[in-house]
This record gives C-alpha cells, sequence and structure tokens, in this order.
C-alpha cells in the first residue's frame, strides 16, 4: 500500500511534470520510441540487455538525443514507485518523456456493450494518470483492426481528452489497425472529434506507398509528432520499402518541425544504436538544408 510520503510526491510530480513540460519546444527535436527495442528490454541490469531506465543516459551520452516516446508495453509497471523513478532518471540526463502511446490490446472504446467500453475507459484514464506521473504531454489510444463505429469513437475519444485534459495532456490519434488502410482516417476523425485531438502520424504504417504519401500528406497538417519509422538499412541509410526523404520533404512543407520521434528495429542491440544515429544524422542534415 502506498505511504504518505509516496502519495505527496507523486502528487507533486503529477501537479509539476505537465506545466514544466510544456515549456520546451520540440521543433527540431529527434528523439526514439521504446517500441523500438521491445526484443531488448529487460526489467533488471542483464547482459546484452537494455534497461528501460538506464536509456536516459544512453540518449544523451550515446545517441546524442533527448525525446522518448514510451509505449506501455515497455514499462515495467504502472505504479507510482517506478514511474518515479523512470522520470527522475529523464530529469537526471535532461531528457524529455514526451508520449506514452497506449498499447494495451482488445480495448474498445467504442464498443456498443457499455460494459466492454467502461472496462477500456478504466484502462486508458490509469495510464492518462501514469503519463502525467511522467510528465508526459500526450498519450495515444490503440486503434482496433476493424473501422469503429465513428459516432461513438468520437464520443470515446472526446471524454479521454476531457479527462486527460484536467492533467494538461493531450490525446493523439495515430495512424494503426484500421487507420493503416484509409489515407483520409485521420483527418476525418479529427473532423468528427474537434480540433483537441492531435495527431502522430507514423511514417511505416499504411498498407502501400501510394496510401502512404497520401495519407502523410493530409495527417501532418494535425501533427505535433511524428514516428519516423525505418525498417531495413542499406549503406547509408538507403531503405528500399519506402523513401524515408520524401516522408520527411512532405512534413515539411506542411510546416512539420518535430519530434521526429525514431522507430527502428535490428536484431542487434548495438547495431541499432548505430542506425538510429544514421537515421539521426539523416534528420538533422535534412533539417539543416530545407
Amino acid at each position: 500500500m502506498p505511504t504518505r510520503r509516496r502519495f505527496l510526491r507523486s502528487s507533486a510530480l503529477f501537479a509539476a511534470g505537465p506545466l514544466l513540460a510544456a515549456k520546451d519546444d520540440l521543433r527540431g527535436e529527434i528523439g526514439i520510441t521504446t517500441g523500438s527495442f521491445m526484443r531488448h528490454l529487460s526489467a533488471e541490469k542483464a547482459a546484452g540487455k537494455l534497461r528501460l531506465l538506464d536509456l536516459p543516459q544512453i540518449m544523451r551520452e550515446e545517441l546524442d538525443m533527448r525525446v522518448i516516446d514510451l509505449m506501455t508495453a515497455t514499462l515495467v509497471s504502472l505504479e507510482p514507485a517506478y514511474l518515479e523513478r523512470l522520470r527522475a532518471a529523464a530529469e537526471k540526463h535532461g531528457c524529455l518523456l514526451t508520449n506514452l502511446k497506449m498499447n494495451q490490446p482488445g480495448l474498445d472504446m467504442a464498443s456498443a456493450d457499455p460494459v466492454i467500453k467502461q472496462a477500456a475507459m478504466r484502462v486508458y484514464k490509469h495510464s492518462i494518470d501514469a503519463a502525467a506521473l511522467l510528465g508526459c504531454r500526450w498519450v495515444r489510444p490503440l486503434p482496433l483492426p476493424d473501422r469503429p463505429n465513428p459516432q461513438r469513437l468520437a464520443a470515446a475519444m472526446r471524454e479521454l481528452i476531457d479527462y486527460a485534459a484536467k492533467k494538461e495532456i493531450t490525446v493523439l490519434v495515430e495512424n494503426y489497425g484500421w487507420m493503416m488502410t484509409d489515407a483520409d482516417a485521420i483527418p476525418r476523425v479529427i473532423a468528427s472529434v474537434g480540433p483537441a485531438l492531435k495527431a502522430q502520424p507514423d511514417t511505416g504504417n499504411w498498407k502501400d506507398n501510394t496510401t502512404r504519401y497520401t495519407g502523410l500528406e493530409k495527417a501532418f497538417p494535425h501533427a505535433v509528432s511524428c514516428d519516423f519509422k525505418a525498417f531495413k538499412l542499406g549503406p547509408d541509410g538507403a531503405h528500399a520499402d519506402y523513401d524515408l526523404k520524401k516522408c520527411f520533404d512532405i512534413a515539411w512543407a506542411t510546416g512539420f518541425r518535430g519530434p521526429w520521434c525514431i522507430e527502428h528495429f535490428h536484431p542487434d542491440l548495438p547495431e541499432l544504436f548505430q542506425e538510429m544515429k544514421l537515421l539521426r544524422d539523416l534528420l538533422r542534415r535534412w533539417m539543416r538544408t530545407d
């Protein structure tokens, strides 16, 4: 059971977090998504593994980035004590925990069944509480594979937005699940919910390149962050799956300036770090020359 001291400390963190984070301008910032490390994470220190609590130091001393976009599946716990430790590590090393992707599977907040809907809402609201303790400014619920009823989805989104707003957190929408096949999905959902809902486009989550480039053109005007996703890289950052520079150019033309959160995967952790540096340097060069 939480002690009174821990409760007061957690309350203070909640009160200060979003206010402090709001002072930071993230234009030009490049960071990472913790989903990139799923296969490498360990709750405790272990050879060849990464402990999330150690990531802020690695971000600053090895990767020369400071923005960390979190995913619930990469957190050891949503308990206040752990969240405090992670936030303290980020603050110690000058990192920003900007977003919490609420990736709990199977939560249907747009369900016609009130029991199923409320169960999803309970989990999401608990996750928003965790995001507040971490000092995040954004949260993102997980779109399901099947297209939802648009009216029920909009109502559920507005309920989450109202709850998150009390903690000075903004709700984001990302092209995932049913949205990956529809270039108009992000702007359509935002139009139905209202301008309080913002976007976090993912460059990789599209069914094909036609949908990708059109979808990014329509999504980035609403974006406050993005997942700059890259799959297998060749020499000097060559990327056969789609044109990374074109994705950047589309975002830049809309006025989007960051943060660019790198999402990338590699079975070898040191090689993953090296390729993240390569992507970081590409983004920095493109920002200087555009």
